[in-house]
């Protein structure tokens, strides 16, 4: 199940892992802006620089990170290529991630809003690309 997407903006649908006790049917998806970076350029930049990120950045193909030249901590979801969250780690700056082996893709965001978010290992997340 290949991803194609563009550089650009969307929004990353974040739905539960089923095991949080949702309840029936679940808790409702959070719906966070996002930019989209596929190119070698835009995941080269990623967050690189920033003071601050609203919302989240995805990183496709990718999966490792570091933390080099950030100015801050950040969150980084891991996601297989079904788009399911494998593993979620906060990175202080200056750090070099270990690649997952399952990882396709990741997920970027300022550090403790992924778990306000429901963004834990085990659940799937959405991406809908809205263009530039």
């Amino acid at each position: 199940m290949g991803r194609r997407w563009r550089d650009g903006r969307g929004e990353l649908i974040v739905h539960g892992s089923g095991d949080r006790g949702e309840g029936a049917g679940g808790a409702s998806a959070v719906r966070i802006p996002l930019e989209i970076a596929t190119s070698y350029r835009a995941r080269t930049r990623g967050l690189l620089g920033r003071d601050s990120v609203t919302g989240a950045l995805l990183l496709s193909p990718a999966n490792s990170v570091h933390t080099f030249r950030m100015r801050i901590p950040i969150d980084v979801a891991y996601l297989d290529r079904n788009l399911r969250v494998v593993a979620v780690r906060t990175m202080r700056p200056g750090r070099l991630g270990m690649p997952r082996l399952r990882a396709r893709h990741v997920v970027e965001a300022a550090a403790g809003v992924m778990d306000e978010w429901g963004l834990r290992e085990g659940a799937r997340v959405e991406v809908v690309a809205t263009g530039g």
